[in-house]
Formats: structure tokens, C-alpha cells, sequence
């Protein structure tokens, strides 16, 4: 008799959905959920989970924070959680799109504008 097992790492994304103002760029933005784990696997069937760890990341600078995991637990439960800055911990900083310059009045923005908000010509 043989066994197929095996000891790997899951990500797990949740439909969650609060809008937020990132406290790293200061845009307005939407906060994802994710929860990463460890497992084993038994003839590739998962059997048994681990080390549970829930994160949130903001969809404007990629900012990532780890989650409370009461909070994280009652999101993967399906249940109403709102997400306050004292449940967050930032673990990784993120970058903000880099800064355009209109070539005729020399305006400056870090938005995704196609065209210049003070002349009107093409970035």
C-alpha cells in the first residue's frame, strides 16, 4: 500500500466590499480580503488546514496589512464585519502610479488622466 501526500500553502480571496482612504497614498479606494494557509493533502484531496493568516490589500497602492483574525474570521464566515484602522497592521507599503507631466503647460498629476486637466491636450 502506498499514500500520495503532500504539505503545500492556499490563498483563499473573499467577496468583500468597504470603500476606504488609503492612509498610505490617500486615495480613495476598495479593501480585499484574502486569507493564506497551510495544508496537507491526502491523493491530492486537502484534509487538513493551518496556520490561518487573513490580510487585507487596497486596490489604489497595493498596500498590504494583516488582519485581526476575529475580524478576518467573521469575513470568512460571511458575516457583516466593517473594518477599522485599529484592526490593520501594515506589513508592505505600496507605490503610487508615477507622476505625468503635460508636455505644453508643464501641469502635474499622479491620477491616470489621458488628457490634462488644465489644457486639454494628450499626456
Amino acid at each position: 500500500m502506498f499514500f500520495i501526500m503532500g504539505i503545500s500553502q492556499g490563498r483563499k480571496n473573499f467577496a468583500y466590499q468597504q470603500m476606504c482612504i488609503c492612509e498610505h497614498c490617500g486615495s480613495y479606494c476598495r479593501y480585499e480580503v484574502f486569507m493564506t494557509y497551510m495544508y496537507l493533502s491526502l491523493f491530492f484531496i486537502p484534509c487538513f488546514k493551518w496556520n490561518r493568516q487573513y490580510y487585507v490589500r487596497t486596490t489604489c497602492c497595493s498596500t498590504v496589512y494583516t488582519l485581526e483574525p476575529e475580524v478576518g474570521k467573521r469575513i470568512a464566515r460571511g458575516g457583516q464585519a466593517e473594518i477599522l484602522p485599529q484592526n490593520l497592521t501594515k506589513i508592505q507599503a505600496g507605490c503610487r502610479s508615477r507622476v505625468k507631466s503635460c508636455g505644453n503647460c508643464g501641469f502635474e498629476t499622479q491620477e491616470d488622466f489621458e488628457f490634462c486637466p488644465k489644457c486639454g491636450r494628450r499626456f
